[in-house]
């Protein structure tokens, strides 16, 4: 008979083999990935049935914020962000479409040159794009207006951006190079046999874009409209700056006035949150739907195809001359008008008496500002640290999702997949909300921020991390595992080398989008905590415009020399462009 000491040492090393490593840190990367997903939400939800909270009374358990959001008067703030969020993402679409179609399916000239520059704008941040092109177009002080008046003779007003068209130009134009991406990726993996045999059959080339190629690319049109339209109906930048000045609100800007009122509505921001959450959701629905149909619409097959690119004849240099008018529009006038704008004591239109006048000293005043190395420094820390926690955090869940057989793992994707319904306004709410009803000392601080980076870009992670497990074949771990190697040695040594280039990229480009990060961080910052994005969004709000615009030009170069790296970094890690 076993003795009973035998009997524990045995029940003992039962329960360290049931409780494996493995299982601790994927539990706990579990928990952490629901803590950042759930949370917010919840509290979110919960908020929105509350009365503002005073000094002199609690909050009340209340319908009166849902009553507010969904009555008559309310309706044509719904009507304005739809219509904002449609046009801006139509604007998009049709141009990054063409452009994509250009680049990827025929002659034009420079195609290398403009793949390579569509990157650019990817790297600006919107309130910066917006500034620009409040400096170009404005009804009084527009450089495009002005020129043109002066070449007319006249005193008409050709380009008002403080309006509904203006907004929708303003954001249509930044989301063009993510529509641009996107579509690119279509076009160039579709075979060109269906468009080749339209043209024996003596179809043009506009017949076949239409009756061909666009039908072919059906999915990915519908698709990338739909996430142009979510990303358009949580702007911040371009309806704060262009907007509220005019009076046009959509659900963003309510959510930042009603936080800003006295006292702060914080029920009444958290219902207009919800009702953005659900347009969001449903948005991603659809898009998923569409996902799923794919299959329907495949080129592409086992047997082998050379593309040949669509002659344009005599439309070539059309099409060479539309690429430079882009590029242009989208990255030369922005950062131009920016760059004069630095270089003045206040802002004054181009001519050659301001030529004479220029200076260094909003540069020298950004050097000065009392924030700057703070700010700086904080933003650094909470990209790195962020992008980092991040890639980990989600190695580990695409690991789950992807190489193991445990039920309901599919979850654990829509899970780290949740935050893209939040806008960045909206999470930063439910953040904040959650934040200041549960005391864990966290509000207030840069902490809070980094939790909030996490949660945004969460769903990022995930999206490199699972596409770089995919193609790491079973044998791999089995055959360390044979060899007597423990999960964290396999998970260390093979599977993280492994899935190396994308766990690169997906840290390159969380770390460049949490630097220009301003919806979410908005509504968390404070004294000590301020962040680049809120330094410039201070100064607009001063209307220190000239020193805006030189921090602003150094924010750009910086971004850009930035990407610079990540492209050698990319190369080093085995990344090619697709």
């Amino acid at each position: 008979m076993p003795s009973l000491k035998t009997n524990l040492f045995r029940r003992v090393g039962w329960a360290k083999r049931r409780l494996d490593f493995k299982w601790i840190v994927v539990g706990g990367s579990t928990l952490l990935v629901g803590y950042f997903a759930l949370i917010p939400l919840c509290f979110l939800l919960r908020e929105s049935f509350f009365t503002p909270r005073t000094a002199a009374q609690a909050a009340l358990l209340t319908l009166d914020n849902y009553r507010t959001v969904y009555s008559f008067q309310t309706a044509r703030l719904f009507l304005n962000s739809i219509e904002f969020a449609a046009g801006s993402a139509l604007v998009s679409l049709l141009l990054g479409t063409l452009l994509a179609w250009l680049n990827e399916r025929t002659n034009t000239p420079f195609k290398k040159c403009f793949f390579a520059l569509s990157v650019i704008p990817l790297v600006v941040p919107g309130l910066l794009f917006t500034v620009a092109w409040i400096l170009l177009s404005s009804p009084k002080i527009g450089i495009l207006n002005l020129l043109l008046q002066h070449i007319l003779d006249t005193d008409y007003v050709f380009f008002d951006v403080y309006s509904m068209g203006g907004m929708i130009w303003v954001a249509g134009l930044h989301y063009t190079p993510v529509a641009f991406l996107l579509m690119s990726a279509a076009f160039r993996y579709m075979d060109p046999a269906l468009e080749e045999s339209a043209m024996m059959s003596g179809a043009n080339t506009w017949q076949v874009l239409y009756h061909v190629t666009l039908r072919l690319t059906w999915p990915a049109l519908f698709g990338t409209m739909l996430i142009l339209f979510i990303r358009a109906l949580g702007s911040f930048e371009v309806p704060a700056l262009l907007g509220l000045p005019v009076g046009i609100q959509v659900f963003t800007s309510s959510i930042y006035q009603a936080i800003h009122h006295y006292p702060s509505q914080i029920g009444l921001a958290s219902t207009y949150a919800t009702t953005l959450l659900l347009i969001t959701a449903g948005g991603i629905y659809f898009q998923a739907r569409i996902s799923s149909q794919g299959h329907r619409y495949s080129t592409m097959t086992g047997k082998g195809y050379r593309p040949h690119p669509i002659d344009l004849g005599k439309w070539r240099c059309l099409a060479g001359t539309a690429f430079a008018l882009y590029i242009c529009w989208i990255v030369i006038l922005p950062f131009l008008v920016l760059l004069w704008s630095s270089l003045q004591k206040f802002y004054r239109i181009p001519s050659m008496a301001a030529l004479h006048d220029l200076t260094f000293d909003a540069y020298r005043f950004v050097w000065d500002y009392p924030n700057i190395g703070t700010s700086v420094g904080n933003s650094i820390f909470l990209s790195l640290a962020s992008a980092t926690l991040i890639m980990l955090l989600t190695a580990v869940m695409s690991w789950v999702v992807v190489k193991t057989s445990t039920p309901g793992r599919w979850l654990l994707d829509n899970l780290a997949s949740l935050p893209l319904v939040f806008p960045g306004l909206v999470l930063g709410l439910s953040i904040m909300t959650f934040y200041l009803h549960v005391d864990v000392g966290v509000y207030g601080t840069l902490w809070i921020l980094l939790i909030a980076y996490i949660t945004r870009f969460l769903p990022y992670g995930m999206r490199y991390n699972t596409a770089s497990m995919l193609q790491i074949h079973k044998e791999l771990e089995e055959s360390a595992a044979m060899s007597g190697a423990s999960w964290s040695t396999t998970f260390r040594k093979i599977v993280l080398p492994l899935i190396k280039p994308g766990f690169v990229a997906g840290w390159i480009y969380i770390v460049i989008v949490s630097i220009r990060e301003l919806s979410a961080s908005i509504l968390l910052y404070s004294s000590g905590s301020e962040v680049v994005s809120v330094v410039i969004w201070e100064l607009w709000e001063g209307g220190q415009y000239v020193q805006l615009s030189a921090l602003g030009v150094l924010l750009i170069m910086g971004l850009f020399f930035l990407v610079i790296i990540a492209q050698v970094l990319a190369g080093k890690s085995g990344l090619r462009p697709a």
